[in-house]
């Protein structure tokens, strides 16, 4: 199975799960969830709105990754993707977990996923751009 192929499989079925989660978060709000609009709630809703944004757009990084990437992989773009799915993975769970637990207005401890989904994404996002010089010099 080649790269672009895994991508391109992992930023829609991800798209899909992460706008379902979305409908998800709706509906809670929709029908007054009190465990998402109490006191506690405003902390978990602005959590889990942040998994949910977080997780669409980089499922939509994934299918921008699969089209960027040609047959002719270089070092830079075996590196980003890995990456790329660890962010995809790491960022949306984490701010998952910490609405699901949060603890006097606190995140919870799911909340330090987020900063290496974060790194990851980032280093990712350089690897591809040196990528992309490298391969305008061609």
């Amino acid at each position: 199975m080649n790269l672009a192929y895994r991508h391109r499989v992992a930023g829609w079925l991800s798209l899909g799960l992460f706008a379902t989660l979305g409908m998800v978060l709706e509906a809670l709000l929709a029908f007054k969830s009190p465990s998402y609009i109490g006191a506690i709630g405003e902390l978990r809703r602005d959590l889990w709105t942040l998994a949910h944004a977080h997780g669409t757009l980089i499922s939509l990084i994934h299918l921008a990754f699969a089209a960027h990437i040609s047959e002719r992989s270089s070092s830079k773009v075996s590196l980003a993707s890995p990456a790329l799915f660890v962010a995809l993975v790491l960022m949306p769970v984490g701010f998952l977990l910490a609405g699901a637990f949060p603890s006097e207005g606190d995140p919870g401890v799911g909340i330090w996923l987020v900063p290496l989904g974060g790194i990851s994404l980032v280093g990712a996002c350089i690897f591809l751009a040196i990528d992309a010089t490298q391969r305008h010099g061609d």
